[in-house]
């Protein structure tokens, strides 16, 4: 147990030691300053706004970059769904696949279009070699430099004093694609590629088989010689599937699947990708807004959250559950033996890297999985979903999970004004009506996304048919559903068959709800504290730095995330944890 315990401790280390340097050079890009690839990507750069028309020093208005937002998010939905429809007269097509129907067209293009990655299908045998590079993955790499552009614009909202500039939208985006996502995942990719993960763009290959295997049919005993192995452009899907918190597997299995994720080595490597840019955007923060303290506060409540939640999965999965222990299956006293529950987990990986991915994942807005979230015990399986339901601010997504955890910040601030019978504020920024009014929403879009969603579908007979189990952990599968949907996350309790019109359309509409709301919100309050002046800090100004406020925000995510879903996950995992022990 020790060596487990070593081993959480070791993953959290690493990720802060990666995420504190890629923090300070994000910060870098994105104030224009020179950093290591300067002298490489500036051409590109000019290149890319002479060919767009950009003016490089435009200042948008709030309305202007939101428009932008949503007009660039838009095309991109058009040609992902054109894409999927027409794939089967397309190139890069050696399997000969059809196109994709209306409905499932519609729910990929949402899915990852809003860096949700949802999938109700499997990959290799869906989409085309030319409809994952130039549909799934462009939209990995352009869905995640949106969340990151609207996180800088709210930056520039508490910089700014009396100025309705934060930016340009088409700059930011740029700068992000050139110097941050593209090096990154090239340098992830060729390490991937080296570790076993494919590359290509050959047609699938059949292989024979080490030893036949004999299967029941309708017409007999059949015995099987060969298998097919799919493959692809894996490696540099996968790299931004999980830096972009995208999560999308090339593959049905996602990261479970050995030509995704073959070995220790590429499991980290991926497994640490999915909070890296996250982590390093508090460090970013703290340093852009000048106050490098505040990047720490915020980070620490983001740590604190995830190590808790982290905590709680990686118990119950190493205890399994009264049934397994009462038929003597588990051992976690023996140095050789796996012990605790291994239902749905990887060999390869074991309990410590499949709870600790299951945490990272559900944390940040990724979904991305090497285990399955169904096989987990209730209260395992409960805190990977609690993750998502809290909004993803636990780190969260690329930029949206940050610009969430500071609508809680501006909500904390505000509650903690009220108590104190003073004006609340912010980084030096008053936090009056209007702001407060767009914090509630940003902090509320999730909790209705999925409560709404999950309970017009309970009332749907059709639902109840998509349910590979009844009772507590049949309703586990669709809330889950609902809350990776709304939570913009994209994993899933396997046993849920969301491949039906209703679930693809709903589905698809609880993603959009999610992903704008909250940027219009926070661009609108990014617009309003722009236009405010500074004001000094006092003896009464309430600090934002230190650790009574950093448990004041940790507070306010649960009061708001925790109990808003309390009810609904008495009827699912607590329900189905107190049926396995009576």
């Amino acid at each position: 147990m020790m060596l487990a315990v070593l081993q959480y401790a070791l993953y959290i280390l690493l990720l802060i030691a990666a995420a504190i340097p890629l923090g300070a050079y994000i910060g870098k890009v994105m104030n224009g300053e020179k950093c290591l690839l300067t002298k490489l990507c500036t051409p590109c750069e000019k290149a890319v706004y002479k060919l767009m028309r950009v003016k490089s020093d435009e200042q948008m208005t709030a309305k202007k970059y939101t428009v932008s937002v949503v007009v660039f998010l838009a095309v991109g939905f058009v040609v992902l769904f054109l894409l999927q429809l027409l794939q089967g007269v397309l190139p890069l097509n050696p399997q000969g696949l059809s196109g994709v129907k209306w409905d499932l067209a519609f729910n990929t293009a949402v899915s990852f279009v809003t860096n949700t990655n949802w999938q109700t299908y499997s990959g290799e045998s869906t989409l085309s070699y030319l409809t994952q590079a130039l549909g799934l993955t462009v939209q990995n790499f352009v869905s995640a430099a949106t969340g990151i552009a609207v996180l800088f614009a709210l930056i520039r909202g508490f910089l700014k004093v009396k100025s309705t500039g934060l930016g340009s939208f088409w700059v930011d985006i740029t700068r992000i694609m050139l110097y941050i996502l593209l090096p990154l995942n090239i340098i992830i990719s060729l390490c991937l590629v080296g570790g076993g993960v494919v590359q290509s763009v050959k047609p699938y290959e059949k292989v024979d088989l080490l030893e036949p295997v004999t299967i029941l049919s309708e017409s007999g005993t059949e015995i099987i010689t060969q298998q097919i192995v799919p493959l692809g452009a894996a490696a540099s899907q996968i790299a931004i599937k999980q830096t972009g918190t995208n999560g999308g597997g090339f593959f049905g299995a996602n990261s479970a699947h050995p030509l995704e994720n073959p070995n220790a080595v590429t499991n980290l490597i991926e497994m640490l990708s999915i909070l890296l840019i996250p982590a390093s955007l508090c460090f970013t923060f703290g340093r852009n807004v000048k106050n490098k303290k505040q990047g720490y506060a915020i980070f620490a409540a983001m740590l604190i959250c995830l190590i808790a939640s982290l905590s709680v999965i990686a118990v119950n999965e190493h205890l399994a559950t009264p049934q397994l222990a009462q038929a003597g299956s588990v051992d976690i006293s023996a140095v050789n033996q796996a012990g605790g529950n291994m239902e749905g987990k990887e060999a390869r990986f074991g309990i410590a890297s499949s709870a600790t991915w299951a945490a990272f994942t559900t944390a940040a807005s990724s979904g991305s999985v090497n285990s399955m979230h169904d096989s987990y015990t209730p209260f395992g399986g409960m805190m990977t979903m609690l993750l998502i339901q809290l909004g993803e601010v636990v780190f969260g997504g690329v930029g949206n999970g940050l610009y969430g955890m500071l609508a809680f910040a501006i909500l904390t601030v505000f509650i903690a004004g009220l108590m104190v019978g003073r004006t609340p504020e912010f980084l030096g920024k008053k936090i009056e009506p209007f702001e407060m009014k767009w914090a509630v929403l940003v902090c509320l879009a999730t909790p209705a996304a999925i409560l709404i969603g999950s309970g017009i579908a309970a009332a749907v007979p059709e639902v109840a048919q998509s349910l590979k189990n009844g009772g507590a952990h049949g309703f586990s599968e669709m809330l889950y559903a609902f809350s990776s949907a709304g939570g913009n996350n994209g994993s899933a309790f396997a046993g849920f068959n969301a491949n039906t019109v209703f679930l693809n359309i709903s589905l698809g509409i609880s993603m959009l709800f999610a992903r704008f709301l909250p940027i219009v919100g926070t661009l609108a309050i990014a617009g309003s504290l722009a236009g405010k002046k500074k004001i000094a800090t006092t003896a009464g100004t309430l600090s934002t730095t230190n650790g009574l406020f950093v448990f004041l925000l940790i507070f306010v995510v649960l009061l708001i995330g925790a109990l808003s879903f309390f009810p609904a996950l008495a009827l699912g995992p607590i329900a189905e944890f107190f049926g396995s022990i009576s």
